[in-house]
Order: structure tokens, then C-alpha cells, then sequence
């Protein structure tokens, strides 16, 4: 490539929806010459269409939430009622945000794509997470405020109770994401979370299965639920929690048959791979190559809190997956990362990367 081809291909990374009279301005050369320029990339395969996605840079596209965390450890039990005394922290999440990270410290290009308001919480979210995925398709609301998360955690680190603030992932619509459907159509995989309606996942559902794209749908909590599609075909992953299962499938899960029979549901809906977690009980799942199975928690060090880990292990087995290891390893890299993550302070660790956590899986 010539310096000017090579000019527009850093562009294009930087900004897939730059205009060609905005990309012919910055190169100080004419519209005509511009086009006959992105014809020739076009013809020699650098870049797809219009949005110009460039092939070798095909990215995760995570769809959904991103918040404010806000932990609040009590320094002695809960007393309703009265001011309890407690310690303070503040960090970014969301399950969409949390797994983004995740991915991208285990050295995926990952994007983002949310809704959220032009505040203060914006920054901070921006600030903290641009160093591991690109936020150039978020949508800012001057009229909303940026999604929150308010978490009280008892001394032992569980959760007591939890706030979210939510409202502006009503307006991450399918017409939102329809402005984006060439860059989603280069997608690696598209992981979308319940924050979004439900709309909105069914479009990402249709549209996965047209283009044929591995599709992880993640539930967020078990009023949430609802969101969820009602028919699975076309939906690769679905990693929900038995709290969260129990309500779609409206059933109580019990014993280890009862398990069993609801990842053969999962999967009779339509899913590739169903995983059930539940917390340190470890984890079920299943697929129609590798039958139903239950693979026992990793043993955290020591629990800091669980804000996180379930992100983490969605993060990892996702990660160990698209690498193209087994159902099996998969989980058990996630399995791993969420033991990590609970011995962390931090709702992604920071000292995540893929090298680490194949180091980690050496010494199980």
C-alpha cells in the first residue's frame, strides 16, 4: 500500500464512519481521487463496504449495560432501619462493560456499544475502559443519566442488597443498532445482555443467525428475565445463573437430575451450549456433542466480594472458546477467572491477561 492508502486504512480503524468528504478534507485531496482510492482497497480485500470494516480487524461486539459501581462494605451485620457504618467504593460495570474488559485483557478488539448521558459517570466509565475496547459507537443521551449500580455487600463480602439505575438502556433500540448493521456483521461474536428490551435482543437474534455470527446471550438478574427470547435457535451461548434459570424456564432446579433436565431444555430451545452457574456448587452445562455435565467451583483464595465474577467467567470461557479449546477447558477457564476475580477487589482484575491465565489453568 502507498502512503495514502495506508493513511486511510488508520483512519477507517480509528473511526469506521468517518464520510468520505471528512476523510478527503483530512488528506487534503479531491472527493474523486478519495473514491478511486477506496475502490482500489475495496478491490484488493483491505476493506468491506460501507461502514469500511477492515477484515483483519474483526472485533467481539458487546451490547448492553455500562455503570457506575458503587460497594458499600458494612462493617458489622445489617441493621434495618438505622445508618449502618460501612467503607466505600467506587469502580465501572455492567455485564456488557465487565465482559468487554475481561475480553479485552485477554487480548481481544472488542466494542462496545450502549446508550448512556453526557454526566460526570460517563467520564468515568470512558476514562477506565477505553484502554481495552473501542466506545466510538456508544450513543449519548443529554436527556438520560448514566447507568448506576449501588451494591451492599455484608462483612464476608455477600451481597445484602442491591440498587440499579437503569432507565437509559430502554433507548438501546433495534434502530440504534441498525445504524451500525455493517460493522455488526464483521463481528467475531456478538455478546448482548438482558439491560437491553427485548426487541432489541430478538433483533440481535435474527440478525446473528442471517449472518450467521456465534451469538451469547447473558442475563443480568431474574426479574429481567422476560427479555429473554422465547425460542433460542440462533443463540450459540446462554450463561444465566439458577436463580435466573429457574424463572425462564419457570421451574425449581433442585437436584443434580432436575440440572440436567434444565440444560436439556436450554438446549431443546434451541442454544448450542447451555451453562448454568451456581455460585460455589460450580457450574452445569451442556451441548448436544457433549452430553449435560457439572464441573466443581475453583476454590477462591479468599473472597474479597462477588460484584464481578460471573462477568469473569463468561469473559474467560468465551475468551477459551473462541481460542478453540473444548466445551470442558472453556468452563474451566471461566471457572478460574471468577475464583480470581472473588479474591480481587476489583470488579475486573487487573492483573488479567491471557498469558496469566493460561499459567493459571497449568497450576489447577
Amino acid at each position: 500500500m502507498n502512503e495514502k492508502e495506508q493513511a486511510i486504512i488508520e483512519m477507517i480503524r480509528q473511526n469506521p464512519f468517518l464520510t468520505q468528504k471528512e476523510m478527503a478534507e483530512t488528506l487534503n485531496i479531491s472527493r474523486p481521487a478519495l473514491a478511486n482510492l477506496i475502490s482500489g482497497l475495496m478491490k484488493q480485500g483491505k476493506i468491506a463496504g460501507r461502514a469500511y470494516v477492515l477484515h483483519e480487524e474483526r472485533e467481539i461486539h458487546c451490547i448492553g449495560g455500562a455503570n457506575v459501581d458503587r460497594k458499600f462494605h458494612l462493617q458489622q451485620n445489617v441493621q434495618l432501619g438505622t445508618s449502618n457504618p460501612a467503607n466505600a467504593i467506587e469502580s465501572v460495570g455492567g455485564v456488557s462493560r465487565n465482559i468487554a474488559e475481561n475480553l479485552g485483557r485477554l487480548g481481544h478488539k472488542v466494542r462496545l456499544f450502549t446508550t448512556a448521558g453526557k454526566d460526570a459517570d460517563w467520564h468515568t466509565i470512558e476514562t477506565a475502559s477505553q484502554s481495552f475496547m473501542n466506545l466510538q459507537s456508544i450513543e449519548q443521551l443529554p436527556t438520560h443519566t448514566t447507568g448506576s449500580y449501588s451494591a451492599i455487600l455484608d462483612p464476608s463480602g455477600e451481597l445484602v442488597l442491591a440498587i440499579a439505575n437503569m432507565d437509559v438502556y430502554e433507548e438501546l433500540t433495534p434502530a440504534y443498532l441498525q445504524t451500525y448493521e455493517m460493522l455488526l456483521s464483521g463481528s467475531t461474536l456478538i455478546v448482548i445482555d438482558l439491560n437491553c428490551p427485548k426487541e432489541t435482543v430478538q433483533f440481535i437474534q435474527r440478525f446473528a443467525f442471517d449472518n450467521q455470527i456465534p451469538l451469547a446471550i447473558v442475563p443480568v438478574s431474574s426479574p429481567k428475565m422476560n427479555r429473554m427470547p422465547d425460542e433460542l435457535h440462533g443463540v450459540t451461548w446462554v450463561l444465566c445463573n439458577l436463580d435466573e434459570a429457574e424463572m425462564y424456564l419457570k421451574k425449581t432446579i433442585k437436584t443434580n437430575e432436575e440440572y440436567h433436565e434444565a440444560i436439556l431444555e436450554l438446549l431443546a430451545k434451541g442454544a448450542k451450549y447451555a451453562v448454568i452457574t451456581t455460585g460455589s456448587n460450580g457450574v452445569y452445562f451442556g451441548s448436544a456433542e457433549d452430553g449435560v455435565r457439572h464441573m466443581p467451583a475453583v476454590k477462591a483464595s479468599s473472597l474479597e466480594d462477588v460484584t464481578g465474577a460471573g462477568d469473569a467467567f463468561v469473559g474467560a470461557t468465551l475468551h477459551s472458546w473462541l481460542e478453540g479449546l473444548s466445551l470442558p477447558q472453556s468452563i474451566q477457564a471461566g471457572l478460574m477467572n471468577a475464583s480470581k476475580t472473588l479474591a480481587s477487589p476489583y470488579t475486573v482484575r487487573t492483573e488479567l491477561s491471557a498469558t496469566r491465565l493460561i499459567k493459571e489453568m497449568e497450576e489447577l
